[in-house]
């Protein structure tokens, strides 16, 4: 039975093997002529084979031959422990993977959910290339003069991956042990050099009503604030907004990428269309290439989401696994009682009622699995949660859905041989029965 489990094992890997390489973006192989890995199969038919064996060899190679031919009836007390045990052990694991799944869902959705301090939609990104830098008034002009697109800007960093860092600025009754963080920002603004934007973070930071017109310094350098904007999240998606400073710079000396706030239409290839057409009259140079940023914004995501997706399979497959331990406990149940389910049918027992009482032992199962369940999936799911500065709070609904799921799903498991066993003509079963 081991080895016709690892070959269909080996058979099923072949067909999903391709697919979970798209989902996690790898390039495994079975490489079934390697050595090493027909070692480890034959390892593992070995070791299933033996381990799955020797529990019911040993039980009976135990009994005392003297009983069993006098047809005496054998105690099962550890077996049926043994049984239910790896029920409640399958369950367990399900209803925590159910838990994890839902959770990791909910975090990733709150993330990608949240006020980020700009809009992202309809926002492309592009490399400058050549003399694009210098061009761009002109550049931008004609991209206005499309009807399809409402503003464009200059920045030496992309703003959703973050800028330099810097711990050189200081001001007056500035805490020495503070820290910030700098994002250059190049509007057209020349004559603007000497003064900056902060954000409401850093502006917290210098403790002071009114913080307009204050002067920050790097170095010998001198910076006049001149105004104030929201916070904005950039590079850690997960964390909460770090101090910014905006500079202007000349264009076409440190800018690297050119942002373009496209309108809101059904068909955003017609204005990508009339973009392209200015970069290749004004920079033919060079190819167009340019880049959505709320699929960028997504790309951020990669890792989460690929967790997300992988436990909500191993999900489904150890609640599989689970549902046909509990079947097999169930079927095994109703053939051990037959004969007493029998005689209660003919004391006038009915087939709800019959199916009622196999079905309560295994709700109990279930009860305790859930029980096991909870704090071993609060657990796991409160330290992951705290790797991120910006979490959500786990709810007790989510134990709730959880639990009743799989409750669920295993009172559907076991109805139909619960049904069998109550609708069974209870003649045959005294007759047949143990």
């Amino acid at each position: 039975m081991a080895f016709i489990s690892v070959i269909t094992g080996i058979f099923l890997m072949i067909l999903v093997l391709p697919s979970f390489n798209t989902l996690a973006q790898k390039n495994l192989s079975l490489d079934l002529l390697n050595p090493v890995h027909l070692l480890a199969l034959l390892a593992i038919t070995l070791i299933c084979g033996l381990v799955a064996g020797s529990y019911p060899s040993l039980y009976l190679s135990s009994f005392n031959p003297v009983y069993v031919l006098k047809g005496t009836k054998l105690k099962t007390g550890s077996a049926g422990l043994i049984r239910k045990g790896l029920v409640v052990l399958q369950f367990t694991v399900s209803i925590v993977l159910i838990i994890s799944t839902i959770i990791i869902f909910q975090q990733i959705q709150h993330v990608k959910s949240r006020e980020l301090g700009y809009n992202k939609d309809n926002l492309i990104v592009m490399n400058v290339q050549g003399d694009l830098g210098k061009k761009f008034n002109a550049v931008k002009q004609e991209l206005l003069n499309t009807g399809e697109v409402t503003n464009v800007a200059l920045t030496d960093h992309e703003t959703i991956y973050g800028g330099n860092n810097s711990y050189d600025f200081s001001w007056k009754g500035k805490d020495p042990h503070a820290q910030i963080q700098g994002r250059d920002f190049n509007p057209d603004a020349s004559s603007d050099t000497s003064n900056i934007i902060i954000t409401e973070s850093l502006a917290k930071m210098m403790n002071t009503p009114n913080v307009l017109g204050m002067v920050i310094h790097e170095g010998s350098d001198n910076y006049n604030i001149v105004g104030v904007s929201s916070d904005f999240v950039y590079g850690d998606m997960y964390a909460k907004p770090d101090p910014l400073i905006f500079f202007c710079q000349p264009h076409g000396e440190y800018e690297s990428s050119m942002y373009i706030r496209i309108k809101d239409r059904e068909n955003p290839e017609l204005a990508i269309s009339k973009i392209e057409g200015v970069m290749k009259k004004d920079n033919p140079a060079y190819p167009f290439d340019y880049r959505f940023v709320d699929d960028e914004f997504n790309q951020m995501f990669l890792s989460e989401m690929l967790v997300s997706k992988l436990s909500r399979i191993f999900a489904v497959l150890a609640i599989f696994i689970s549902c046909l331990g509990l079947f097999g406990l169930a079927a095994y149940t109703a053939e051990r009682r037959t004969k007493e389910i029998g005689i209660r049918k003919v004391l006038g027992a009915s087939a709800a009622s019959v199916a009622g009482l196999l079905s309560q032992e295994f709700v109990k199962l279930m009860a305790f699995a859930t029980v096991l369940a909870f704090p071993i999936a609060w657990y796991a799911m409160y330290n992951w949660l705290q790797d991120y500065a910006y979490h959500i709070t786990i709810s007790w609904w989510v134990f709730a859905v959880a639990g009743l799921g799989a409750m669920l799903i295993a009172i559907m498991t076991i109805s139909y041989q619960a049904i069998k066993t109550g609708i069974a003509n209870p003649v045959k079963s005294i007759r047949t029965g143990e």
